[in-house]
């Protein structure tokens, strides 16, 4: 693709990447075949493609509008027409840039705004998120059936081992996860510990910087990122062998922690080192495959399972079929789901900023994954678990759980 970059941003970093980028696309359209909100719109200007020649039209100094703003907004950034692409364009490192130049020209309303600034404060920060949600759960009975459905069934966290290992990572609890699940990283420090490792949290460290980003919080977020680099560093330069999440979404946050800090004389090299160290547990998990074989029993569960594969893990990751493959070899019977690789709608934020477009996402990816007649269902980020079981009374479950469920039954409750 040709491009005319205006001189606002033409030799800025941001116009460089995205100069780089727009080049690589040549207008092939194969993105809009898995493109989940042109599947449901049909408009052109939901797609990849309408929304890159979108971002071309600013870039090259044309005045966005609302209506910009609005199809950029409804992209879940699910990164499927990354996968798809046969040419290697990096869309979501371009939308990231558009969004942000569209957000500076075109603004946005005043109850939009606090509703985002609110959002930046409350999710990220488990102080003021955890008590809100503990209201909402004892209130759950007295609210509206739609509002209800929303909040999430009190969880309860499970036993951890005392870390004894010589063999150590470092685990990201997460923000929302240890309030809405605090058993999934209860189940995973039980399972390395069972694999010889230690998983242990640095107390300062806090969230990945994911949503403040996807919220109009740019600076926040690498904020963010700079106090988990500080908090890490100590046990990093110990010989934490990697840097571990059980939250895919997070997961793809820590790998691209070189690229969002890269013009940072003070931080640039040690964010490359945590994106090299960054791990989403289904890597390490089948890294250490033997042993964790050894660990299982050899009967089969019986239990049927529907596997949803959140975006950021296929699409963000590229990594396929290999929580499959360990929930496979930890007895459980996988049922099959069509069109696996679209999103459930989750996508972060998204399920509340755009609730009308998550639920029917949500909606489509359940009926694919029921059909297979599951008894549970089983996904790897926090923010995908939440969404699914707002809409079904199957249990839904980190794959983490399942397999710890295998090793040690009675572990968890």
């Amino acid at each position: 693709m040709q491009t005319n970059l205006a001189d606002f941003i033409r030799d800025t970093p941001a116009g460089r990447e995205a100069d780089s980028i727009l080049r690589k696309c040549v207008h092939c359209g194969f993105c809009t075949a898995t493109c989940p909100t042109y599947q449901l719109l049909g408009d052109e200007l939901d797609g990849p493609r309408g929304r890159i020649y979108l971002m071309k039209l600013v870039l090259e100094g044309a005045q966005p509008s609302a209506k910009t703003q609005l199809h950029l907004d409804r992209c879940l950034t699910c990164r499927a027409c990354e996968t798809t692409c046969p040419s290697g364009v990096q869309y979501g490192h371009l939308l990231d840039i558009g969004r942000a130049l569209v957000d500076r020209a075109v603004g946005r309303p005043w109850p939009e705004r606090v509703f985002r600034a609110l959002l930046r404060t409350v999710l990220p920060r488990p102080l003021l998120f955890t008590p809100l949600l503990r209201l909402g759960q004892w209130m759950k009975p007295l609210l509206p059936a739609r509002l209800a459905s929303k909040v999430p069934p009190l969880r309860h966290a499970g036993l951890r081992p005392v870390p004894r290992h010589t063999r150590h990572m470092i685990l990201l609890e997460g923000c929302v996860q240890p309030a809405i699940a605090p058993q999934i990283n209860d189940a995973a420090v039980r399972v390395f510990d069972r694999l010889g490792i230690a998983l242990t949290a640095a107390p300062r460290a806090g969230c990945c910087g994911a949503l403040r980003f996807h919220l109009d919080g740019g600076d926040d977020a690498l904020d963010d990122m700079r106090r988990n680099i500080d908090a890490w560093w100590p046990d990093i330069e110990a010989g934490a062998e990697a840097i571990v999440s059980t939250a895919s979404g997070c997961g793809v946050m820590l790998k691209d922690y070189g690229h969002a800090l890269a013009h940072d004389p003070q931080y640039a090299d040690k964010a490359a080192r945590v994106s090299a160290l960054a791990r989403d547990i289904v890597e390490v998990a089948a890294a250490e495959g033997a042993a964790l074989t050894r660990q299982l029993p050899q009967d089969k569960s019986g239990i049927r399972v529907a596997f949803h594969p959140p975006c950021t893990l296929q699409h963000g990751m590229q990594i396929n079929g290999v929580a499959e493959d360990l929930l496979q070899a930890a007895g459980y019977e996988l049922t099959p789901v069509p069109q696996a690789h679209l999103c459930c709608g989750s996508a972060g934020s998204y399920s509340i900023l755009q609730p009308k477009l998550a639920t029917e996402l949500r909606d489509n990816k359940l009926a694919a994954l029921c059909g297979g007649m599951p008894v549970a269902i089983a996904t790897a980020n926090i923010g995908c678990l939440a969404h699914l079981q707002s809409g079904t009374a199957l249990p839904v479950k980190h794959w983490i759980e399942l397999v710890d469920q295998r090793i040690a039954p009675d572990a968890g409750s």
